[in-house]
């Protein structure tokens, strides 16, 4: 599976590649990282959003259920996203 940004020219998107194969491991991982932290941050300001009178603790259970399969989150949290939403 391959990715193509519309606004990316060939050119530019192989020295993007090149720059990710010599990136140290370690520096691979930041960038994973902070991108995760970005995400969880667009999608808490999308729950907050959606359902502005919830307490941290169900924010985090839309958090969760956005990335949690239903059953593991009805097991574990006893939330059905079907009832519940996300």
């Amino acid at each position: 599976m391959s990715f193509k940004p519309a606004d990316t020219s060939r050119e530019a998107q192989l020295v993007m590649i090149e720059g990710f194969r010599r990136m140290p491991g370690w520096q691979k991982l930041k960038c994973v990282s902070e991108l995760t932290e970005l995400l969880h941050s667009l999608a808490l300001n999308d729950i907050r959003k959606k359902h502005p009178d919830a307490d941290e603790r169900r924010l985090l259970l839309y958090l969760s259920s956005r990335w949690l399969p239903r059953d593991i989150m009805k097991k574990a949290f006893n939330w059905d996203v079907q009832k519940e939403g996300y």
